[in-house]
């Protein structure tokens, strides 16, 4: 039985959720999403949301407000008499007399296996951590930060090779198809919920552009691990020769130095502990190349280092 949803998200992570909703015949009513940010080269176009983008085509209903928290929101949120909402990192606080607004609830889709990594950036914080693992979790909103019941997770490994990009992507088409099986048991009943557990809450705090400079006295794995977590943006960052370089892919590689040499013409670069060799990578105001297209214009060598 389709329902009658509101959905809500703005990046392109929300996109797949939204499409496939469609796909299985639940009827979107209205979109909500961030307003318009300046963009284009010179930065003067108003630039839509990829979700805004993806509704148009669609002819769906596009909504931008500046806040929730006005009766006169809340009034036309509720015109919609939707069944339920459908949120997918929409970047606004949602208050409870819109949480209590559809029928059957707000559902949110979050990227990470709850209760850890609640918050801003769940994906770059756990290949950053370290973590052996990510997912997807469907809960039921509550005004909590990330608090509410689950109702369905799927699990993902994270393998070193990952970027943030990568887990971005995989996990977004895991989400919209976990998102789809849990409005479908919704529909039919039989969504059942779970408290979350309060051991092991961790929170995954917004990405500081401070924490992109590379510490090369780190061990190999730390040091790729906090590349990857930061690929594509903001990018770990390095210098060459005073020049500001940002490593976008790398690969765990033998050899020891010290922290930062560089140890053969390969981009092979001492850590702490071991060595990791770059693999993609960007100059500053360049666009970015594979390692051996950046090694034709500069050569890199010992004993030059990065900083």
């Amino acid at each position: 039985m389709p329902l009658r949803l509101i959905f809500m998200g703005t990046p392109d992570f929300s996109v797949p959720t939204l499409l496939e909703l469609v796909s299985h015949g639940h009827e979107i009513v209205a979109v909500y999403t961030r307003a318009p940010k300046p963009g284009g080269r010179r930065g003067l176009q108003l630039q839509p949301t990829p979700v805004e983008e993806a509704a148009r085509k669609l002819g769906v209903p596009v909504l931008t407000p500046k806040t929730l928290k006005t009766p006169e929101a809340l009034e036309e949120f509720r015109a919609f008499d939707a069944d339920a909402a459908v949120v997918v990192a929409y970047g606004m606080i949602l208050p409870q007399a819109i949480l209590d607004a559809p029928k059957l609830g707000c559902y949110n889709l979050h990227a990470s296996l709850l209760p850890r990594w609640r918050g801003a950036a769940p994906i770059n914080r756990a290949i950053m951590a370290g973590d052996a693992e990510s997912g997807v979790m469907v809960m039921k909103m509550d005004v909590g930060l990330d608090t509410g019941d689950v109702a369905m997770a799927e699990r993902l490994p994270i393998t070193d090779n990952m970027t943030a990009v990568d887990l971005h992507d995989r996990l977004s088409r895991l989400g919209a198809d976990l998102m789809v099986r849990a409005m479908a048991a919704l529909a039919r009943g039989g969504l059942q919920l779970k408290k979350q557990s309060e051991d092991g809450v961790t929170y995954a705090a917004k990405i500081d552009k401070a924490e992109a400079r590379i510490d090369w006295s780190k061990p190999a794995r730390a040091v790729l691990r906090h590349i990857h977590g930061l690929s594509p943006f903001p990018g770990a960052w390095a210098e060459l020769e005073n020049a500001r370089v940002k490593i976008l892919r790398c690969e765990l590689a033998k050899g020891s130095g010290e922290p930062g040499a560089v140890l053969d013409e390969q981009l092979t670069i001492a850590c702490g502990e071991d060595a990791i060799r770059i693999i993609e990578l960007q100059r500053e105001g360049k666009g970015r190349m594979q390692a051996a297209d950046f090694l034709r214009g500069v050569p890199v060598k010992p004993p030059m280092r990065l900083a």
